[in-house]
């Protein structure tokens, strides 16, 4: 058990959810629609990072008129829009027992439990799929001004859930967001992909290992 860690802050898209596919799927329509080659190796650079970063990864392909910013912001709400009409599918199916049951746990143990997300989308992805009681807080892109790999949102979620940086752990499946977390003086926890990163403190090979150190 880590003895000094109070809090556990928890990205959402990959770790507790897998939406990974309708991010995909709406911004494969995007780019068709703009002319713009787009495939899963250009879509994994998107992980972790906020819309608008994400669009300009997938400009940077574009070859067509200048685009103001303000032609950049609509682009960026119709993809936003395609992708909530496809989380408006997701049900409490799409959450595993395995995660459920080890938050259930963690709480049961005295941990605190924060969400911690650049998503705006994230509080109706958890109340679509009927997670949102299983934390204290979730501070997701709504609340802050600058994305993973900035600190940020870790940061305000362990204020959240009344813990110092040092009493945190975050776990995280994208380097960005490992990166936060190290950046922002918590523990680094990572699964799926971010378990390759060096920077990772603790790697899972599935969110039942957190009850390993927790």
């Amino acid at each position: 058990m880590e003895k000094n860690i109070s809090g556990l802050i928890f990205d959402l898209d990959g770790v507790l959810v897998f939406t990974d596919k309708y991010h995909y799927l709406a911004w494969k329509q995007i780019a068709d629609e703009m002319g713009i080659p787009f495939d899963e190796t250009i879509n994994d650079k998107l992980r972790g990072v906020s819309r608008m970063q994400s669009l300009e990864i997938i400009l940077e392909n574009y070859s067509g008129e200048h685009l103001t910013d303000k032609q950049k912001s609509d682009i960026a709400e119709r993809k936003n829009a395609i992708y909530r009409s496809y989380l408006q599918t997701m049900t409490p199916d799409d959450v595993s027992e395995e995660v459920r049951n080890t938050l259930e746990m963690l709480k049961k143990k005295g941990y605190k439990l924060a969400v911690g997300s650049s998503s705006k989308n994230a509080g109706f992805i958890l109340e679509q799929v009927a997670l949102r009681d299983a934390f204290d807080a979730v501070s997701d892109g709504n609340m802050i001004t600058r994305s993973k790999p900035d600190p940020e949102v870790f940061i305000k979620a362990a204020q959240l859930i009344g813990c110092d940086a040092e009493q945190s752990a975050v776990v995280e499946d994208a380097e960005a967001g490992i990166d936060a977390a190290k950046d922002g003086g918590m523990m680094a926890v990572a699964i799926g992909n971010a378990t390759a990163y060096d920077r990772s403190d603790i790697r899972l090979d599935t969110i039942s290992d957190l009850l390993l150190y927790f």
